[in-house]
Protein backbone atom coordinates (compact mmCIF):
# COMPACT_ATOMS: atom_id res chain seq x y z
CA UNK A 1 0.00 0.00 0.00
CA UNK A 2 2.95 2.28 1.22
CA UNK A 3 4.28 1.52 -2.74
CA UNK A 4 1.43 1.81 -4.34
CA UNK A 5 1.18 5.74 -2.56
CA UNK A 6 4.72 6.44 -3.47
CA UNK A 7 3.73 5.73 -7.16
CA UNK A 8 1.09 8.05 -7.12
CA UNK A 9 2.80 10.79 -5.69
CA UNK A 10 6.07 10.44 -8.38
CA UNK A 11 3.36 10.33 -11.04
CA UNK A 12 1.74 13.35 -9.65
CA UNK A 13 4.95 15.22 -9.34
CA UNK A 14 5.70 14.36 -12.77
CA UNK A 15 2.50 15.54 -14.11
CA UNK A 16 3.36 18.79 -12.56
CA UNK A 17 6.24 18.72 -13.51
CA UNK A 18 5.04 18.34 -16.64
CA UNK A 19 2.77 20.79 -16.93
CA UNK A 20 5.12 23.85 -16.15
CA UNK A 21 7.39 23.04 -18.34
CA UNK A 22 5.16 23.05 -21.02
CA UNK A 23 3.46 26.52 -19.75
CA UNK A 24 7.36 27.96 -19.74
CA UNK A 25 7.70 26.79 -23.04
CA UNK A 26 10.76 24.81 -21.94
CA UNK A 27 11.66 21.23 -23.64
CA UNK A 28 12.20 18.49 -20.69
CA UNK A 29 14.68 16.00 -22.43
CA UNK A 30 17.33 19.44 -23.16
CA UNK A 31 17.20 21.12 -19.71
CA UNK A 32 17.45 17.45 -18.09
CA UNK A 33 20.81 17.12 -20.46
CA UNK A 34 22.14 20.90 -19.71
CA UNK A 35 21.34 20.48 -16.04
CA UNK A 36 23.69 17.28 -15.86
CA UNK A 37 26.38 19.06 -17.60
CA UNK A 38 26.35 22.24 -15.32
CA UNK A 39 26.32 19.72 -12.56
CA UNK A 40 29.41 17.93 -13.60
CA UNK A 41 31.01 21.08 -14.50
CA UNK A 42 30.35 22.26 -10.47
CA UNK A 43 31.68 18.95 -9.58
CA UNK A 44 34.78 19.53 -11.55
CA UNK A 45 35.27 23.29 -10.96
CA UNK A 46 35.61 23.02 -7.18
CA UNK A 47 38.74 20.80 -7.50
CA UNK A 48 40.11 22.90 -10.53
CA UNK A 49 40.11 26.13 -8.48
CA UNK A 50 41.77 24.54 -5.51
CA UNK A 51 38.37 24.52 -3.64
CA UNK A 52 37.87 27.46 -3.69
CA UNK A 53 34.50 28.45 -2.31
CA UNK A 54 34.19 31.97 -3.85
CA UNK A 55 35.11 31.11 -7.28
CA UNK A 56 32.61 27.97 -7.27
CA UNK A 57 30.10 30.59 -5.41
CA UNK A 58 30.10 33.38 -8.28
CA UNK A 59 30.18 30.27 -10.80
CA UNK A 60 26.65 29.62 -9.39
CA UNK A 61 25.46 33.24 -9.14
CA UNK A 62 26.74 33.37 -13.63
CA UNK A 63 24.39 29.91 -13.64
CA UNK A 64 21.44 31.86 -11.59
CA UNK A 65 21.16 34.86 -14.06
CA UNK A 66 22.24 32.02 -17.41
CA UNK A 67 18.95 30.14 -16.27
CA UNK A 68 16.72 33.02 -15.61
CA UNK A 69 18.17 34.07 -19.63
CA UNK A 70 17.41 30.97 -21.29
CA UNK A 71 13.05 31.11 -19.17
CA UNK A 72 13.09 34.48 -20.58
CA UNK A 73 14.08 33.80 -24.00
CA UNK A 74 11.89 30.81 -23.98
CA UNK A 75 8.59 32.70 -23.71
CA UNK A 76 9.40 35.51 -26.29
CA UNK A 77 7.42 34.19 -29.81
CA UNK A 78 9.23 33.41 -32.83
CA UNK A 79 7.64 35.70 -34.81
CA UNK A 80 8.92 38.80 -31.85
CA UNK A 81 12.57 36.59 -32.30
CA UNK A 82 12.76 36.74 -36.30
CA UNK A 83 11.81 40.53 -36.31
CA UNK A 84 14.65 41.57 -33.94
CA UNK A 85 16.96 39.85 -35.63
CA UNK A 86 18.24 42.75 -37.55
CA UNK A 87 17.89 44.92 -34.86
CA UNK A 88 20.43 42.77 -32.91
CA UNK A 89 22.67 42.19 -34.97
CA UNK A 90 23.06 46.05 -35.30
CA UNK A 91 22.81 46.83 -32.01
CA UNK A 92 26.41 44.24 -31.87
CA UNK A 93 27.92 45.56 -35.08
CA UNK A 94 27.26 49.64 -33.11
CA UNK A 95 29.16 47.92 -29.97
CA UNK A 96 31.91 45.96 -31.23
CA UNK A 97 32.80 49.44 -33.12
CA UNK A 98 32.89 50.92 -29.60
CA UNK A 99 34.87 48.29 -28.18
CA UNK A 100 37.55 49.64 -30.84
CA UNK A 101 37.43 53.03 -30.00
CA UNK A 102 36.41 53.27 -26.27
CA UNK A 103 36.87 49.64 -25.11
CA UNK A 104 38.40 48.80 -22.21
CA UNK A 105 41.84 46.69 -21.81
CA UNK A 106 42.71 43.62 -20.11
CA UNK A 107 45.51 41.10 -20.48
CA UNK A 108 46.52 42.93 -23.51
CA UNK A 109 43.72 43.10 -25.56
CA UNK A 110 40.65 45.47 -25.91
CA UNK A 111 37.53 43.37 -25.92
CA UNK A 112 35.17 44.98 -22.97
CA UNK A 113 32.84 47.50 -22.58
CA UNK A 114 33.10 49.65 -19.26
CA UNK A 115 29.49 51.52 -18.56
CA UNK A 116 30.06 51.90 -14.96
CA UNK A 117 27.25 49.12 -13.90
CA UNK A 118 28.34 46.14 -15.67
CA UNK A 119 31.24 45.04 -17.78
CA UNK A 120 30.78 42.67 -20.62
CA UNK A 121 32.14 41.92 -23.99
CA UNK A 122 29.75 42.80 -26.76
CA UNK A 123 31.31 39.96 -29.28
CA UNK A 124 29.57 37.37 -27.56
CA UNK A 125 25.98 39.02 -28.39
CA UNK A 126 27.19 38.08 -31.98
CA UNK A 127 27.34 34.40 -31.26
CA UNK A 128 23.52 34.38 -31.02
CA UNK A 129 23.17 37.88 -33.41
CA UNK A 130 24.66 36.72 -36.29
CA UNK A 131 23.42 33.14 -36.97
CA UNK A 132 19.95 34.58 -36.16
CA UNK A 133 20.48 37.67 -38.82
CA UNK A 134 21.55 34.93 -41.63
CA UNK A 135 18.64 32.70 -40.94
CA UNK A 136 16.43 36.21 -40.93
CA UNK A 137 17.96 36.62 -44.74
CA UNK A 138 17.34 34.06 -45.75
CA UNK A 139 14.16 33.04 -44.75
CA UNK A 140 11.67 34.14 -47.47
CA UNK A 141 14.43 33.69 -50.23
CA UNK A 142 14.85 30.27 -52.24
CA UNK A 143 16.54 27.53 -50.70
CA UNK A 144 19.51 26.45 -51.79
CA UNK A 145 20.72 30.42 -51.94
CA UNK A 146 22.17 31.83 -54.73
CA UNK A 147 25.86 32.96 -55.31
CA UNK A 148 24.72 36.53 -54.79
CA UNK A 149 22.55 35.11 -51.16
CA UNK A 150 25.62 33.60 -50.20
CA UNK A 151 28.15 36.40 -50.63
CA UNK A 152 25.73 38.67 -48.89
CA UNK A 153 25.43 36.34 -46.19
CA UNK A 154 29.14 35.80 -45.92
CA UNK A 155 29.71 39.80 -45.60
CA UNK A 156 26.90 39.40 -42.74
CA UNK A 157 29.52 37.13 -40.84
CA UNK A 158 32.84 39.22 -42.24
CA UNK A 159 32.63 42.20 -40.74
CA UNK A 160 31.26 41.52 -37.24
CA UNK A 161 34.06 38.44 -37.65
CA UNK A 162 37.07 40.88 -38.75
CA UNK A 163 36.12 43.31 -35.87
CA UNK A 164 36.34 40.58 -33.34
CA UNK A 165 39.75 39.23 -34.37
CA UNK A 166 41.25 42.79 -34.42
CA UNK A 167 40.43 43.01 -30.20
CA UNK A 168 42.18 40.69 -30.71
CA UNK A 169 40.05 37.37 -29.79
CA UNK A 170 40.52 34.83 -32.44
CA UNK A 171 38.86 31.92 -30.80
CA UNK A 172 35.29 34.21 -30.24
CA UNK A 173 36.02 35.50 -33.73
CA UNK A 174 35.83 31.74 -35.22
CA UNK A 175 33.09 30.80 -33.23
CA UNK A 176 30.76 33.75 -34.47
CA UNK A 177 32.13 32.74 -37.64
CA UNK A 178 31.69 29.00 -37.59
CA UNK A 179 27.77 30.01 -36.08
CA UNK A 180 26.96 32.34 -39.31
CA UNK A 181 28.59 29.54 -42.07
CA UNK A 182 27.02 26.81 -40.54
CA UNK A 183 23.50 28.66 -41.36
CA UNK A 184 24.42 28.67 -45.38
CA UNK A 185 25.75 25.13 -44.76
CA UNK A 186 21.92 23.95 -43.45
CA UNK A 187 20.32 26.35 -45.77
CA UNK A 188 21.74 23.53 -48.58
CA UNK A 189 24.55 25.44 -50.21
CA UNK A 190 25.78 23.83 -53.20
CA UNK A 191 28.87 21.57 -53.52
CA UNK A 192 30.24 24.14 -55.62
CA UNK A 193 29.72 27.21 -53.31
CA UNK A 194 31.52 25.28 -50.88
CA UNK A 195 34.88 24.02 -52.84
CA UNK A 196 35.14 27.86 -53.72
CA UNK A 197 34.82 28.83 -50.48
CA UNK A 198 37.47 26.42 -48.83
CA UNK A 199 39.62 27.24 -52.07
CA UNK A 200 39.32 30.90 -50.88
CA UNK A 201 40.26 29.80 -47.88
CA UNK A 202 43.53 28.55 -48.51
CA UNK A 203 44.38 31.20 -51.37
CA UNK A 204 43.86 33.82 -47.62
CA UNK A 205 45.80 31.79 -45.61
CA UNK A 206 49.15 33.02 -46.40
CA UNK A 207 47.09 36.85 -46.04
CA UNK A 208 46.09 36.24 -42.59
CA UNK A 209 49.52 35.21 -41.46
CA UNK A 210 51.13 38.78 -42.39
CA UNK A 211 47.89 40.33 -40.15
CA UNK A 212 48.22 37.90 -36.95
CA UNK A 213 49.84 38.79 -34.02
CA UNK A 214 53.44 37.28 -33.01
CA UNK A 215 51.61 35.58 -30.28
CA UNK A 216 48.83 34.03 -32.38
CA UNK A 217 51.89 32.88 -34.50
CA UNK A 218 53.57 31.21 -31.85
CA UNK A 219 50.31 29.30 -31.46
CA UNK A 220 50.80 27.27 -34.76
CA UNK A 221 54.50 27.09 -34.80
CA UNK A 222 54.19 25.69 -31.22
CA UNK A 223 50.67 23.39 -32.66
CA UNK A 224 53.11 22.03 -34.86
CA UNK A 225 55.77 20.88 -32.43
CA UNK A 226 55.28 22.20 -28.45
CA UNK A 227 58.70 20.70 -27.82
CA UNK A 228 60.21 23.58 -29.43
CA UNK A 229 59.24 26.40 -27.15
CA UNK A 230 58.56 24.16 -23.89
CA UNK A 231 58.54 26.70 -21.27
CA UNK A 232 56.88 29.42 -23.22
CA UNK A 233 54.79 28.89 -25.70
CA UNK A 234 54.02 25.09 -25.93
CA UNK A 235 53.77 25.37 -21.97
CA UNK A 236 49.97 25.14 -21.96
CA UNK A 237 49.68 22.13 -24.76
CA UNK A 238 52.71 20.25 -22.72
CA UNK A 239 51.13 20.13 -19.80
CA UNK A 240 47.89 19.77 -20.26
CA UNK A 241 48.77 16.60 -22.45
CA UNK A 242 50.81 15.36 -19.45
CA UNK A 243 47.74 15.60 -17.06
CA UNK A 244 45.61 13.77 -19.55
CA UNK A 245 47.88 11.04 -20.02
CA UNK A 246 48.93 10.56 -16.40
CA UNK A 247 45.14 10.75 -15.41
CA UNK A 248 45.00 6.86 -17.44
CA UNK A 249 41.33 5.24 -18.00
CA UNK A 250 39.83 5.86 -14.21
CA UNK A 251 42.23 8.93 -13.11
CA UNK A 252 43.44 9.85 -9.78
CA UNK A 253 40.85 10.98 -8.33
CA UNK A 254 38.74 13.85 -7.70
CA UNK A 255 40.97 16.56 -6.50
CA UNK A 256 43.87 14.32 -6.64
CA UNK A 257 45.54 15.26 -10.01
CA UNK A 258 49.00 16.70 -9.23
CA UNK A 259 49.10 18.57 -12.28
CA UNK A 260 46.59 20.26 -11.16
CA UNK A 261 46.61 20.55 -7.63
CA UNK A 262 50.12 21.84 -7.91
CA UNK A 263 48.99 24.17 -10.13
CA UNK A 264 51.62 22.87 -12.69
CA UNK A 265 48.59 23.20 -15.18
CA UNK A 266 47.71 26.65 -16.70
CA UNK A 267 44.17 27.93 -17.09
CA UNK A 268 42.48 24.79 -15.22
CA UNK A 269 39.52 26.37 -14.12
CA UNK A 270 38.83 28.18 -17.32
CA UNK A 271 40.16 27.15 -20.81
CA UNK A 272 41.99 23.68 -19.65
CA UNK A 273 38.93 21.95 -17.34
CA UNK A 274 39.40 19.41 -19.55
CA UNK A 275 42.71 18.20 -19.02
CA UNK A 276 41.81 18.42 -14.99
CA UNK A 277 38.65 15.71 -15.76
CA UNK A 278 41.30 13.62 -17.83
CA UNK A 279 43.91 13.88 -14.92
CA UNK A 280 41.38 13.21 -11.50
CA UNK A 281 38.73 11.44 -13.52
CA UNK A 282 40.20 9.61 -16.31
CA UNK A 283 39.01 8.22 -19.65
CA UNK A 284 35.89 7.54 -18.12
CA UNK A 285 35.56 10.80 -16.50
CA UNK A 286 35.80 12.48 -19.79
CA UNK A 287 34.03 9.95 -21.61
CA UNK A 288 30.98 10.76 -19.60
CA UNK A 289 31.39 14.30 -19.95
CA UNK A 290 31.56 13.49 -23.76
CA UNK A 291 28.20 11.38 -23.89
CA UNK A 292 26.59 13.91 -22.19
CA UNK A 293 27.39 16.75 -24.66
CA UNK A 294 26.48 14.22 -27.07
CA UNK A 295 23.04 13.73 -25.81
CA UNK A 296 22.83 17.70 -25.38
CA UNK A 297 23.34 18.12 -29.26
CA UNK A 298 21.16 15.20 -30.18
CA UNK A 299 18.50 16.65 -28.72
CA UNK A 300 18.94 19.90 -30.29
CA UNK A 301 19.46 18.67 -33.88
CA UNK A 302 16.18 16.56 -33.25
CA UNK A 303 14.03 19.86 -32.21
CA UNK A 304 16.06 21.58 -35.15
CA UNK A 305 14.69 19.22 -37.42
CA UNK A 306 10.59 19.45 -36.24
CA UNK A 307 10.85 23.50 -37.04
CA UNK A 308 7.93 24.32 -38.84
CA UNK A 309 10.05 27.15 -40.88
CA UNK A 310 13.27 27.72 -43.14
CA UNK A 311 14.24 30.66 -39.77
CA UNK A 312 13.55 28.25 -36.87
CA UNK A 313 15.49 25.61 -38.89
CA UNK A 314 18.21 27.04 -39.75
CA UNK A 315 19.23 29.24 -36.05
CA UNK A 316 18.10 25.83 -34.42
CA UNK A 317 20.67 23.99 -36.87
CA UNK A 318 23.33 26.32 -35.91
CA UNK A 319 22.84 27.33 -32.28
CA UNK A 320 23.01 22.95 -32.32
CA UNK A 321 25.91 22.48 -34.51
CA UNK A 322 28.18 25.61 -32.80
CA UNK A 323 27.58 23.77 -29.44
CA UNK A 324 29.34 21.17 -31.34
CA UNK A 325 32.34 23.05 -32.93
CA UNK A 326 32.91 24.84 -28.76
CA UNK A 327 33.42 21.19 -27.74
CA UNK A 328 35.60 20.08 -30.44
CA UNK A 329 37.42 23.26 -30.27
CA UNK A 330 38.08 22.71 -26.80
CA UNK A 331 38.38 19.00 -26.46
CA UNK A 332 41.31 19.45 -29.91
CA UNK A 333 42.86 22.19 -27.73
CA UNK A 334 43.69 20.75 -24.22
CA UNK A 335 44.28 17.45 -25.98
CA UNK A 336 47.03 18.77 -28.45
CA UNK A 337 45.03 18.23 -31.97
CA UNK A 338 44.30 21.81 -32.16
CA UNK A 339 46.07 24.79 -31.70
CA UNK A 340 45.42 27.00 -28.38
CA UNK A 341 42.95 30.05 -29.36
CA UNK A 342 41.29 30.41 -26.16
CA UNK A 343 37.92 28.79 -25.87
CA UNK A 344 35.87 27.14 -22.99
CA UNK A 345 34.87 23.83 -22.45
CA UNK A 346 30.62 25.20 -23.08
CA UNK A 347 29.28 25.38 -19.15
CA UNK A 348 31.95 23.86 -17.48
CA UNK A 349 34.67 26.00 -17.50
CA UNK A 350 34.56 29.20 -15.05
CA UNK A 351 33.27 32.21 -16.50
CA UNK A 352 29.74 33.92 -16.92
CA UNK A 353 29.62 35.30 -20.43
CA UNK A 354 30.31 32.69 -22.32
CA UNK A 355 27.27 30.31 -20.24
CA UNK A 356 25.04 33.16 -20.06
CA UNK A 357 25.29 33.32 -24.34
CA UNK A 358 25.35 29.56 -24.26
CA UNK A 359 21.93 29.10 -22.63
CA UNK A 360 20.59 32.24 -23.89
CA UNK A 361 21.11 30.24 -27.42
CA UNK A 362 19.14 27.73 -25.70
CA UNK A 363 16.57 29.42 -24.64
CA UNK A 364 16.00 30.55 -28.25
CA UNK A 365 15.82 27.07 -29.85
CA UNK A 366 13.07 25.73 -27.04
CA UNK A 367 11.11 29.03 -27.98
CA UNK A 368 11.10 28.34 -32.00
CA UNK A 369 10.11 24.54 -30.63
CA UNK A 370 7.98 24.59 -27.61
CA UNK A 371 5.93 27.50 -29.63
CA UNK A 372 5.30 26.22 -32.90
CA UNK A 373 2.09 24.18 -32.50
CA UNK A 374 1.01 27.47 -30.55
CA UNK A 375 1.98 30.18 -32.74
CA UNK A 376 2.48 30.13 -36.35
CA UNK A 377 5.76 31.21 -36.77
Amino acid sequence: MLFTDTQSQTRRTLTATGRLLRRLHLDGPLLAALAAVVAFGLFVLYSATGENVGQWLNQLERLALALAALVALAQVPPPWLRRISPLLYGIGIVLLVAVAVHGSVGNGAQRWLDLKIVRFQPSEIMKLAVPMMCAWYLHERPLPPSLRDVLVVLILILVPSLLIAKQPDLGTALLVASAGILVLFLAGMSALVIVLGVTAIGAAVPVAWHFMHDYQRQRVLTFIDPSTDPLGAGYHSIQSQIAIGSGGIFGKGWMNGSQAQLEFLPERSTDFIFAVIGEELGLLGQTFLIVLYLIVIGRALYMASEAQNTYARLVCGSFALTFFVYVFVNTGMVSGILPVVGVPLPLVSYGGTAMVTLLASFGVLMSLNRHRKLVGA
